[in-house]
């Protein structure tokens, strides 16, 4: 009997050791070590004096939808800040088209060096979107990732500013009128955000983020000029808001000489020969976010 029991108190002893044991392996297991998945950050651009531009001008082709007179019933302050309140998806004017976001995509420096391979340094003043008129002022824009986007109300009336990003986290906030303004930043590069008005169906605007500088938007005489790019070889394309449910994106090969300018003209609309992308955005999925003041 005390044989018997003297061998069950050994095998209790080796079972509690080898339970104690496997125990401790799996902690050291679940310990996360370096994340060696993620790519280094790239090498900081450092201007050599010799940068140039990008410039163009868009056409439309064929003849403009005409604006659309937008109902403002719902909410009778944005009729009497802006009586003439219409559609702003396609502004044309003598056959130039204005509010296209273009950029350089992609393509090499002279150094042979791919732009980006390169990290730019974070602007220090921010980008501002304005809603007035019951409008979103401007409406296409761009900026840096991580740069500041301030969002000022200059309306009469409470707005609801919610972007619908695809990889940097949805959001969606209140803005009453004369709040302060509203601070936000996008960490990942993404073509296009777009933001809309919960409270006014028909506010709509678009962010372009870029993890680089090179970016602009065409102006109501469809002009436009990305500035300080370095000499090289780069693949530029342009963003216009229709065509498809992301957009049409077009793109050109552009050399830019040393302190020189490459020439980017783009054309849309029916009567456009060169070969569109429709839809052409490439989106990842949302994140899970909680939403702030959802409505």
């Amino acid at each position: 009997m005390f044989k018997q029991m003297r061998v069950w108190f050994v095998l209790t002893i080796i079972l509690s050791l080898l339970a104690l044991g496997s125990s401790c392996s799996k902690q050291a297991t679940n310990d996360a070590g370096p994340d060696t998945s993620s790519t280094a950050p790239g090498k900081t651009y450092t201007s050599k004096g010799d940068e140039g531009t990008v410039t163009g001008a868009i056409a439309y082709n064929g003849t403009p939808p005409a604006p659309k007179k937008i109902d403002t019933s719902a909410d009778p302050v944005c009729g009497q800040a802006n009586p003439n309140l219409s559609t702003a998806d396609t502004v044309v004017k003598d056959g130039k088209l204005a509010n296209v976001f273009v950029y350089v995509k992609d393509g090499t420096t002279a150094d042979g060096t791919k732009v980006t391979e390169y990290t730019f340094a974070t602007p220090t003043d921010a980008a501002t979107l304005d809603q007035k008129g019951c409008h979103y002022v401007p409406h296409v824009l761009g900026l840096q990732a991580n740069q500041k986007l301030r969002i000022t109300n200059s309306d009469p009336t409470q707005h609801n500013i919610h972007p619908t990003p695809k990889s940097n986290p949805e959001w969606n906030q209140t803005q009453p009128n004369g709040a302060p303004a509203i601070e936000k930043t996008f960490a990942r590069a993404e073509v296009l955000i777009p933001v809309k008005c919960n409270q006014h169906p028909w506010m709509k605007s678009y962010i372009g983020v870029l993890k680089h500088p090179f970016f602009a938007v065409s102006a109501d005489d469809g002009t436009f000029t990305i500035k300080g790019v370095p000499p090289g070889t780069y693949t530029v394309a342009a963003w216009f808001e229709k065509g498809g449910p992301n957009g049409t994106e077009k793109t050109l090969q552009v050399t830019v000489p040393a302190k020189g300018s490459g020439k980017a003209d783009f054309a849309f609309g029916d009567a456009a020969t060169a070969s569109s992308r429709p839809g052409g955005l490439q989106m990842m999925p949302a994140l899970e976010v909680p939403m702030i003041g959802r409505h």
